[in-house]
């Protein structure tokens, strides 16, 4: 009678193992030499994409670097009174720089064209960054507001609101700009228990300069009503009187100083 090898389970793991091992070579043989092509160019392109990424991060550091050089060289030939050299520097800078760089060159355009009187010009320049979907919401902001405190002198003052009033709010950035307007356009619409109002939060608010605040507070009392800028922001509810002084002539604000408008 024949007797049966005994196996211990130590020698079948070891077969198994074996086993195991050598299917798994024979898979991964199998996926190389039907896909080896393909994963050695995706490594490939993996490693240009990176590399790539890495040269294009390098190089916009490098123009941006290269651009705010440009930009501040216009800025020193401009503080030392040589408006026509800056414009020069500026031009290239406002057709070809950055989102940033090309908004505030083409700003300072604006700001050059301002002093020239040519408000139709500054206008121009400062709609070209309101309608740039490049820039910053904040300077596209701005923009809209200059852009319309150059042109007041020939809008519409429902126009003026129309174009302001989501900006015209307490905790807007611009609120003491846009809402200056607003308050004015109002005036000339003859209403003078809005321009009264808002005039009177402009004053109570510590976010805005204080030569703004000031002057607020001196047309929210021109229009009989009493509001003064507080410490802290606080403003005082303006409130109407009959002695409330009434818009002279189109355009005219009844501004304190001779001014009918704020100063672009």
């Amino acid at each position: 009678m024949a007797v049966k090898p005994v196996t211990s389970d130590t020698s079948n793991r070891a077969f198994y193992r074996e086993v195991d091992e050598e299917v798994r070579r024979e898979r991964m043989a199998d996926i190389w030499s039907r896909h080896g092509v393909a994963i050695v160019a995706g490594v490939l392109a993996l490693l240009l994409a990176i590399g790539l990424g890495l040269w294009w991060r390098g190089h916009r550091e490098a123009r941006r670097g290269v651009e705010g050089e440009r930009l501040q060289a216009a800025f020193d030939r401009l503080g030392a009174g040589d408006a026509k050299a800056a414009g020069a520097a500026l031009t290239p800078i406002a057709r070809d720089a950055g989102p940033g760089y090309r908004a505030l060159a083409r700003m300072t355009e604006a700001d050059i064209a301002l002093s020239r009187r040519d408000n139709a010009a500054a206008a121009r320049l400062f709609a070209s960054i309101a309608d740039d979907d490049g820039v910053a919401a904040p300077l596209r902001d701005l923009a809209l507001v200059r852009r319309t405190s150059a042109e007041f002198d020939t809008l519409k003052p429902d126009a003026v609101v129309s174009r302001l009033r989501s900006l015209a709010m307490k905790g807007s950035p611009w609120f003491g700009s846009a809402g200056e307007l607003v308050a004015l356009s109002y005036v000339r619409m003859n209403k003078r228990d809005l321009a009264a109002a808002l005039f009177g939060q402009i004053a109570g608010d510590d976010g805005a300069p204080a030569t703004l605040r000031q002057r607020a507070a001196q047309m929210a009392s021109a229009l009989g009503a009493d509001a003064a800028p507080q410490p802290g922001g606080a403003a005082v509810a303006p409130q109407l009187n009959d002695a409330a002084v009434a818009p002279q002539g189109r355009g005219a604000a009844a501004a304190p100083q001779g001014q009918d408008k704020p100063a672009t």
